[in-house]
């Protein structure tokens, strides 16, 4: 067969060319990466092999090489894993298949500091080869398959296939070392690396090298599942490369649990918290990436009943000595062993995030910032932990720029408060300059402010906190008058009888488009506001289900005006002194357009509303 010549997909051109042309603080984690691939390689074979042992051809002693060749200037890293097609080459090596390629180049071009372990994160660690090496060869045969092929590239921006000989399935790469990198093909250096970076993994590395080829190669790894292993014979930085092995990671751990569980269950955890965010936590599939094992044999990551979807950042594995070995997805969906398993997770990793809320409260207000959103979707979706997922929420407030959670908040609450107040918004500087908010902080009283779009989704089915409602600032029931504090009412408030008068006239001008209009306690320097009643939805909600045709017609609202208001207090003088006129009506359509855009909304008739705007403004300058 010819050698066929493909290009590269642009992400990886692009991808290559950063790679190539920038100078990086960390070149050796090429090898890690390499070495965590030929691991997976083996895992895949060994789990295949459960159902179709015919795969192994007798070769069941998984293990990774690694050969240096100072003569040849060549470094080789080989195993006798799953192997690769033709396709899968084309497939694996020509395209950065992941979604989330467009985000991850973007990162990696925008980090000021030479840390290419970031490329980890996103499944293209393959790629570093090219740091260090001038060319890159891979041949590979798939096991089941009888041919073998070579692909072959200098980075540049093709690369070739063509038909190759391998003795078994597995596959090696041959990187040819460029000139400045010949420290890579120093056996010292090299196990130095692996003994770093790679000693967790499950498959001997054995290292040789060329120039001694009669001696017996060096197994440099224990060569055992981490998570077999006793904690107290675990180093920090152990768990932290296991970490970015199992996940893909570049960054640290910010916590770490690793448990053996005995009972009615037997399983073994070490999970992994994330200190960043990973790229695709909000996908909406909403998967975990945990990875079974039953008795150290990979099974998936993809067994959707291991951890709710509120927990989906979290990393790691979960082993089982129960489980069969040849269960099949079908069989986990629906696997008793497995919905138990899932509950003393979630028990175990609640314990742990209330530990460090209390032990280091920086650090899960760091956490806090990553997580919540998802976390608080456990909050609509988790019944059974929604109480203790209530005390460990954070939220913005008024009362400072600090994160605070519920017990804070009831400790800080103005004597006659019997509530928490709470306003969702797109964003906490917009939730800062609502009006709503006005009368509260007259009061002294705090507000949460909630801007996650799940806030308004578990706020629907968790209504109190330690005996305290939670109260929209948005609806129509927030009653100020029982709390203490706050400014006095001017001299010149208009009464009661004069202020009834005015709302009637609104409420014929706005017959329609209103619910109700009624005088407002929860206003100090705004003229007006439109407030939910208690039975209707929530605003935000509303408008977030009518975004997604989710509902018909909004709910009419409620009007409230403020008294206090220099423009109330003269359009009260204006009705008592004439009768309701075309002013006083043109008056109340303006100010409830002005209440509409600042919810966010637009008027009903934008051309109207300019039209009045405009009039007022006239008669103002006359």
């Amino acid at each position: 067969m010819t050698a066929e010549t493909f290009s590269f997909q642009a992400e990886v051109s692009r991808l290559l060319h950063i790679v190539t042309h920038s100078l990086y603080s960390e070149k050796e984690i090429f090898l890690r990466e390499l070495v965590s691939n030929a691991s997976d390689a083996c895992e895949k074979l060994r789990w295949l092999a459960i159902a179709q042992p015919d795969l192994l051809e007798g070769d069941s002693a998984f293990a990774i090489e690694v050969r240096a060749d100072k003569a040849a200037g060549t470094l080789t890293v080989s195993d006798n894993g799953v192997g690769m097609s033709r396709e899968d080459m084309i497939a694996n090596l020509g395209t950065i298949a992941r979604s989330g390629s467009s985000a991850f180049l973007e990162q990696l071009t925008d980090r000021k500091s030479g840390d290419l372990s970031v490329i980890g994160q996103f499944g293209v660690g393959f790629y570093s080869a090219f740091m260090v090496a001038d060319t890159v060869d891979v041949t590979s045969r798939k096991a089941g398959e009888a041919e073998a092929h070579v692909w072959r590239s200098n980075g540049s921006g093709d690369f070739t296939i063509d038909s190759a000989e391998r003795a078994g399935h597995g596959t090696t790469v041959v990187l040819k070392i460029a000139e400045a990198q010949k420290e890579f093909l120093d056996t010292s250096r090299l196990r130095r690396i692996i003994e770093t970076y790679s000693d967790h993994i499950a498959f001997p590395i054995r290292l040789v090298d060329a120039a001694e080829a009669e001696k017996e190669p060096e197994t440099v790894n224990r060569a055992s599942a981490l998570w077999t292993r006793s904690r107290s014979d675990i180093t920090e930085q152990q768990y932290a490369e296991f970490y970015k092995h199992v996940a893909g990671a570049w960054d640290e751990p910010w916590a770490t649990l690793h448990a053996r569980v005995e009972g009615k269950v037997e399983y073994t955890l070490l999970l992994f918290v994330p200190t960043e965010k990973p790229f695709d936590l909000f996908n909406p599939e909403r998967r975990h990436h945990l990875k079974l094992y039953v008795k150290r044999v990979f099974i998936t990551d993809e067994a959707e009943g291991l951890v709710p979807g509120w927990l989906r950042f979290l990393r790691g594995v979960v082993d089982s000595e129960d489980l069969p070995l040849n269960v099949s997805r079908e069989m986990l969906q629906n696997e008793p062993l497995l919905r138990h398993m899932r509950g003393q997770i979630v028990k175990r990793v609640l314990t742990e995030l209330e530990k460090k809320a209390t032990d280091d409260a920086a650090g899960f207000a760091t956490f806090w910032e990553n997580f919540g959103a998802v976390v608080k979707e456990g909050l609509y979706e988790d019944h059974e932990n929604a109480p203790r997922l209530l005390k460990l929420a954070r939220f913005r407030s008024t009362a400072g720029d600090d994160l605070t959670g519920l017990e804070d908040y009831v400790g800080r609450m103005k004597p006659g408060q019997d509530a928490i107040y709470y306003l969702t918004a797109e964003d906490a500087g917009t939730a800062a300059k609502s009006p709503h908010l006005e009368g509260f902080r007259a009061k002294g009283v705090e507000v949460l402010l909630l801007t996650d779009p799940v806030d308004d989704f578990w706020l629907s089915v968790r209504s109190d906190f330690d005996g305290k409602p939670l109260r929209s600032v948005t609806r129509g029931g927030a009653d100020l008058s029982k709390i203490e504090g706050g400014e006095d009412t001017p001299a010149d408030t208009p009464q009661d009888g004069d202020m009834a008068v005015l709302v009637a006239a609104m409420k014929q001008a706005l017959d329609g488009q209103v619910k109700d209009v009624r005088r407002s306690d929860r206003l100090a320097e705004s003229p007006v506001c439109l407030v939910a009643d208690d039975n209707d939805m929530d605003m935000r909600l509303e408008r977030m289900l009518k975004a997604h045709k989710q509902v018909g017609a909004a709910s009419k609202r409620i009007l409230e005006i403020n008294p206090k208001h220099p423009l109330i207090r003269r359009l009260v003088e204006r009705v008592a002194t004439t009768k309701v006129d075309e002013t006083i009506e043109e008056a109340a359509r303006l100010l409830y357009d002005q209440a509409l855009i600042v919810e966010g909304e637009t008027p009903a008739d934008p051309a109207a509303f300019s039209r009045r705007m405009a009039d007022f403004m006239v008669k103002g300058l006359v």
